[in-house]
């Protein structure tokens, strides 16, 4: 951006910082701080191994600077301000998740799409940290990053002392990477009577059972009971690799049969007659795949990571860093309730045509001269794509 663009965006980030309600982390003295500054050329770096010793101490630095990003440490420090990692004297770290939409599997139609597949796949990391984990809803904070995604802070006492290998343990888990199939169908030896030998017995990990294996058979269950209702049942079953039109027609009067299924909610494979479980691990992995939250693994890892801070401002998007409880975050919406900038015009200069869709308008802008709402303005600059004013 020109000078004439760092200025104007300068100056509306500093309006914002003046009434700004900013969220601090826990023990907030410990951290370290780092911020990136607006610039007039292409050069940008971090200064960082800032501390601050009050809060209004760090709302001073924000209305005086600015900054086009603020972020604080994961970690805290017995001195967070020293000058050198190995100096600071590492404590302890939250336990942080980072949802990017940009990195999600499937195509992208637009920002407003890849935010909304962003938010649904930090539900399905949700359901994890709850159901698996344990977390109460209290214990998990969420936060829209003020641009592409999403991020979850847990500060509780049992996972601050967590290394990097164990972090990353808990993405592998919620990611499915590693889950082997042959634990889920499994067999079990069943002893004979006097004089015979044990015998192997097919089992399937019940509904009520904890981790993947419950998921799995809820999934199964629920996914297939459906199915055998629709009148595509037939096309969909033999569309998987493996199942021909015989043994699809067998699913869909399996699952039909009421007693068979509470059978097999409890586990029992047995109720599957002659149908392999072969034939349901193709389905299964299919169900997996939906599951599995996609988490952005070296950002959980790094336990000196430096993560947004809430209540500030994004510089590429000059959208809020949102802080979220988790009742609020399924109605969240992003290109409406983190906007803080208002209607008054504001007139820019578009490099090239680019497409805004904010505050419930699709603002299509070509190249030229021409005015728009302030915070399509100062959306338009902080992407790079106009200048402030006509020249």
């Amino acid at each position: 951006m020109n000078e004439t663009t760092r200025r104007y965006i300068v100056s509306a980030f500093q309006k914002y910082y003046s009434t700004a309600d900013i969220r601090l982390p826990p023990e907030f003295i410990s951290r370290e701080w780092g911020f990136i500054e607006f610039t007039s050329d292409q050069d940008t770096f971090m200064k960082r191994h800032r501390a601050f010793g009050s809060g209004g101490e760090l709302q001073d630095y924000l209305r005086g600077i600015a900054p086009a990003h603020a972020y604080y440490s994961v970690a805290y420090y017995e001195y967070p301000g020293a000058p050198k990692m190995k100096e600071k004297n590492w404590l302890k770290a939250d336990l942080i998740f980072d949802i990017d939409s940009d990195h999600l599997p499937g195509g992208i139609t637009s920002y407003a799409d890849m935010l909304e597949k962003g938010k649904k796949e930090t539900l399905k990391l949700l359901d994890f940290l709850i159901g698996d984990f344990g977390f109460s809803e209290n214990e998990v904070h969420a936060v829209f990053s003020g641009g592409r995604g999403y991020h979850f802070h847990i500060s509780e006492e049992s996972v601050l002392s967590l290394g990097s290998a164990e972090r990353r343990e808990i993405v592998d888990y919620v990611s499915s990477k590693g889950l082997d199939m042959e634990r889920i169908f499994s067999k079990r030896d069943i002893s004979g009577d006097a004089g015979t030998e044990s015998a192997k017995m097919a089992v399937f990990p019940s509904r009520d059972e904890g981790g993947w294996g419950g998921r799995i058979n809820r999934y199964l269950i629920n996914y297939l009971s459906s199915l055998a209702s629709d009148e595509d049942a037939l096309r969909i079953l033999t569309g998987f690799k493996g199942i021909g039109e015989k043994t699809a027609e067998k699913l869909i009067e399996l699952f039909r049969d009421e007693s068979r299924v509470a059978a097999l909610k409890k586990g029992k494979m047995d109720a599957l007659g002659s149908i392999k479980k072969e034939v349901l691990e193709t389905i299964v992995k299919q169900g997996v795949s939906e599951m599995a939250a996609c988490v952005d693994e070296p950002v959980t890892a790094d336990i000196k990571r430096l993560i947004r801070l809430p209540g500030s401002l994004h510089g590429k998007s000059g959208m809020k860093v949102t802080a979220l409880s988790i009742d609020e975050l399924d109605n969240f919406e992003p290109l409406n309730d983190a906007v803080v900038f208002g209607d008054k015009s504001v007139r820019i200069k578009v490099m090239k045509p680019f497409a805004v869709q904010m505050k419930g308008k699709d603002l299509m802008v070509e190249e030229g001269t021409q005015e728009v709402p302030e915070y399509a303005a100062v959306y338009l600059m902080c992407r790079g794509v106009a200048e402030y004013g006509s020249h």
